[in-house]
C-alpha cells in the first residue's frame, strides 16, 4: 500500500492512501500523491489527489457540448448527437467495482 509519511520535530505522522477501493457506489476509489518524496510542505498544501479532484478541488463531471435535433429525415428532435472524440479518449468512462459473494456446501 501507499502512504505519505510525515515528519516534523521527531513526531511521524502515516497517512495510508486508498488504492482501487469500492465506493459505496461500486465506483473504483484511488488517490495519487501531490508531493515529491523529501520535498517540504506548507500549511493547507494538497497532499493526495482523486478522480473527483483537479488543483484540490472538487471536480466533478466535464461540459460537453451537445445537438438535440432530428437524425437522417426521422422525427422531430429524435436524436442527441456527441463527438466520437468522447468515446474514443475515454472521457466519460469510468470503473465499477462490485463484491460477490456465494456460500458452497460440500455434500
Amino acid at each position: 500500500t501507499q502512504k505519505i509519511i510525515l515528519s516534523s520535530n521527531g513526531d511521524t505522522l502515516s497517512i495510508p492512501l486508498v488504492m482501487y477501493q469500492r465506493s459505496n457506489k461500486n465506483t473504483c476509489m484511488n488517490q495519487k500523491t501531490q508531493v515529491q518524496r523529501g520535498k517540504y510542505i506548507k500549511k493547507g498544501q494538497i497532499l493526495a489527489g482523486g478522480a473527483a479532484t483537479a488543483g484540490g478541488e472538487l471536480a466533478l463531471g466535464k461540459n460537453v457540448l451537445v445537438a438535440y435535433m432530428p437524425w437522417e429525415g426521422y422525427n422531430f428532435e429524435d436524436a442527441v448527437l456527441i463527438s466520437e472524440r468522447l468515446v474514443y479518449k475515454d472521457i466519460y468512462t469510468s470503473f465499477h467495482i462490485r463484491k460477490y459473494e456465494i456460500q458452497t456446501h460440500v455434500t
